[in-house]
């Protein structure tokens, strides 16, 4: 919820990703007044980990200032750093005032605050998530945008035959779990990983750090790493490094640097004379965090037919599943709302088309009637106009019953009638709204998807990584 909170708190605030940034304790604030009465630290936190390019795979804060490293540091005090909603979470939030989600009130009940957010993002299996609940855990890992969106795609594509889709059909999109900060996944022969964690929903898969060598003078030769696995600390691996070449572990180390930069990450490993890069490297994949194993259990809470979430543990084509059944119902919600909203409009304009109609005898009307009352009486019952539309007239300026205005009023009126005719169409097909959700998630794919970072690898059996 904490998450939640705070890009609804900003979104609420009108800070987007085209205004200026605001301190992070002015936003802080505000979500703790308004809708978490938690300690401010754990806001932060949050916020500032929405802010990292190396915990998000799309980020949605644009924070400006110290926002914590890979090393480990912590980010600034909040009264130094700045932040505004990044451009992904703008859409993750869109429509969210067109009644398109439920709203619940807050803990003092002054205000609401929603219960979801429309999401026309996939967050949860692009950002992944981790959490401790009492008695059960969630470890979802991040994903890449450009492929959840494909295999929603297809999925939506072949609604009616759902049942027929397997693993295998989604994995030719999504080809496994996309971390910010890249690094390989190894797949060994007849180990069944990313494929039975998403086939159960549990798993476990092994990401080791990018490495290379490169030939120094002297016959010597270096190690460079330039990727780590996920959530692992590069300043305690250094750490962990020097230990094991301090006591004597790790043969054939004679240096080791961190020359990491803004251009990207770059630890230097150089070897002695007669030392062996391979068995060395080997020996740093089992010795220390360069290797780890990330554990996947797609557990999420999914709100049953009572209205209630319930903790469920999805696999990857039930959590999909979810997620466009969700957006069905945002778009169904948005198109209600629109809907309702121009045949308001429609409402009106009927009553402007009228006054057009008989003008003279409507300024007559209204010039001799003694009061605003009388005038609103006698136009309903002269023109069987409803009070909305005998009000709309009589607050109508002088300036509309120019013919430029008049022609205006007229073609407002077509546009609104082919409106509500696309809307009601669409609210009678459940196709036509799915292919809405598929064209909604193609315009994100195009604005915010990237190149995947992580590489997969499957060795042969018996090869070692």
């Amino acid at each position: 919820p904490v998450q939640r909170r705070i890009l609804y708190a900003m979104y609420d605030m009108g800070i987007r990703a085209d205004t200026t940034y605001k301190k992070s304790a002015r936003i802080v604030g505000e979500v703790l007044g308004k809708y978490h009465p938690h300690g401010d630290s754990s806001v932060y936190e949050a916020m500032a980990r929405l802010a990292q390019d190396f915990s998000m795979r799309t980020m949605l804060v644009d924070g400006q200032g110290n926002f914590g490293s890979v090393d480990g540091d912590p980010p600034a005090a909040m009264r130094y750093t700045e932040a505004r909603l990044a451009a992904p979470a703008v859409d993750i939030l869109a429509d969210i005032n067109k009644d398109t989600v439920d709203f619940v009130s807050n803990f003092d009940d002054t205000l609401t605050e929603p219960t979801v957010l429309p999401a026309a993002i996939p967050n949860l299996l692009v950002n992944g998530a981790t959490g401790i609940a009492v008695g059960m855990a969630t470890s979802i890992p991040p994903h890449n945008l450009g492929e959840i969106v494909d295999a929603c795609v297809y999925m939506l594509e072949r609604w009616d035959k759902l049942d027929d889709i397997d693993v295998e059909q989604l994995m030719e999109f999504v080809q496994g779990p996309d971390f910010p900060t890249g690094g390989v996944i190894i797949q060994e022969k007849g180990d069944e990983g990313i494929e039975a964690a998403y086939g159960s929903g549990r798993g476990r898969i092994t990401v080791q750090a990018k490495a290379h060598f490169e030939e120094m003078e002297r016959g010597k030769s270096r190690i460079i790493v330039t990727e780590l696995p996920y959530m692992v600390n590069k300043s305690s691996l250094i750490e962990r490094i020097a230990e094991l070449a301090r006591d004597g572990h790790l043969e054939g180390l004679s240096d080791l640097r961190d020359e990491s930069d803004r251009q990207g990450m770059r630890i230097v490993l150089e070897m002695t004379k007669n030392a062996e890069p391979e068995s060395v490297l080997r020996e740093l994949y089992k010795r220390t965090p360069m290797q780890t194993t990330f554990s996947i259990n797609l557990l999420a809470l999914v709100v049953g037919e009572d209205g209630r979430g319930e903790p469920r543990t999805l696999t990857l084509k039930q959590a999909l599943r979810v997620y466009l059944d969700h957006r069905v119902t945002v778009i169904r919600r948005r198109a209600e709302f629109d809907l309702a909203k121009a045949e308001a409009r429609q409402h009106i304009l009927d009553g402007y088309l009228v006054a057009l109609k008989n003008l003279d005898e409507i300024i007559h009307l209204i010039r001799n009637a003694p009061d605003v009352e009388s005038a609103r009486v006698k136009l309903m019952k002269r023109y069987k106009l409803t009070e909305l539309q005998a009000n709309a007239i009589l607050d109508m300026q002088l300036r509309r019953l120019a013919a430029l205005e008049r022609k205006k009023i007229e073609t407002e009126y077509k546009e609104i009638s082919a409106v509500i005719k696309d809307l009601k169409a669409l609210l009678k097909s459940a196709k036509l709204m799915r292919g809405v959700v598929a064209d909604d998630l193609l315009r994100v794919k195009g604005a915010y998807a990237d190149r995947r970072r992580t590489q997969i690898v499957n060795l042969k059996k018996g090869k070692a990584a």
